[in-house]
């Protein structure tokens, strides 16, 4: 199973070697890394080129994390696509787990993980509310978003049908294309935690917006 790892950034370049890390200590490595700045003014572009060589880098004039996350799965050529948030990090078995568990499955899509929620480096107790649900879960993401894009991974395939991220969207651009994906395929969720989520993900500060 050949993964793009899709990382749109923007004035993150103190936090993007340990993104970047996390990736290359997966247990199950990504065919590609895709890294999109959206218009850096922080050197994000210079210090990539330099300590990153291997990485494809795009660059574009700032539009948004919807275009910058578009832009990359466009170029990928990979067929199957791990988003990771610029300021977010994979445990290292995140893929591999995934990949395990939607091979078992054949007939799913798009899996996703649980996560932990980071502030001031410390780690923020989870409600029972927020818990992750697998299969047909259209229902029970429509009252919130319980999706994070770092955990998601998927064939690009279900973009075909369902389009991709809405650029008009500044907030919550992911939970709206969660909702599309679950009218129309099953989720597969890894019962255990992959992921560092961290306060200023965009996702996480949606979460805490709708509630």
């Amino acid at each position: 199973m050949e993964i793009a790892c899709i990382i749109p950034t923007y004035n993150r370049k103190h936090l993007l070697q340990r993104t970047i890390e996390s990736v290359y200590h997966q247990t199950y490595p990504c065919n590609e890394i895709i890294l999109v700045d959206d218009g850096s003014t922080d050197g994000t572009s210079e210090w990539i080129k330099e300590k990153y060589p291997q990485i494809v880098f795009l660059f574009q004039k700032n539009q948004g994390v919807s275009s910058a996350r578009n832009k990359g799965i466009k170029a990928a050529s990979s067929k199957w696509i791990a988003l990771l948030d610029s300021d977010d990090e994979w445990l290292p078995n995140k893929l591999e787990k995934q990949v395990k568990l939607l091979k078992s499955n054949p007939e799913y899509f798009f899996c996703h993980t649980n996560e932990f929620w980071i502030r001031n480096g410390s780690q923020l107790n989870q409600m029972k509310k927020h818990q992750k649900y697998g299969g047909d879960i259209f229902f029970q993401i429509l009252d919130m978003c319980r999706i994070s894009p770092s955990s998601s991974l998927f064939h690009r395939s279900i973009l075909d049908k369902v389009g991709y991220f809405d650029e008009d969207f500044i907030v919550c651009e992911d939970y709206d294309l969660w909702i599309r994906i679950a009218s129309e395929f099953h989720i597969l969720s890894v019962s255990y935690t992959h992921l560092r989520a961290h306060e200023t993900s965009l996702h996480l500060v949606c979460r805490l917006l709708l509630e």
